[in-house]
């Protein structure tokens, strides 16, 4: 980072939520969590990296489905403490085969569009 970067406010876990926008349509596509070293290779490479909390490992975002993440800017808010990643998205960005991981509202209705089967994505 440049010498007028913001400082980052990584949490207890060094953990820091980042939401993934699209680039051209400011559609909202998913949220995941980075650690410093998932912000250091999404930096290196331009293509997004996140830290999965589950399986408690670094990940690339499309790197089983090809469904990568380009990321044109990435964002920090006032507080230091949420990322904000501008990308070019390649397919669905939801493992369900959904646009985005916000396909839903609250009462169950399907409002977004599913671009892919993840049966055949996920074999």
């Amino acid at each position: 980072m440049s010498a007028d970067a913001p400082d980052l406010a990584f949490d207890e876990q060094s953990l820091l939520p980042a939401v993934a926008q699209d680039a051209d349509s400011g559609e909202v596509l998913m949220l995941a969590y980075v650690s410093p070293e998932a912000l250091e290779q999404t930096r290196e490479t331009g293509l997004a990296h996140y830290y999965s909390r589950s399986r408690e490992e670094l990940w690339q975002k499309g790197h089983s489905s090809g469904h990568v993440q380009h990321v044109e800017e990435i964002r920090v808010d006032c507080d230091g403490d949420a990322l904000l990643y501008r990308v070019s998205q390649e397919g669905g960005a939801c493992h369900t085969g959904y646009e985005s991981c916000f396909h839903r509202t609250i009462d169950g209705d399907t409002v977004g569009t599913e671009v892919f089967d993840p049966d055949n994505v996920y074999e």
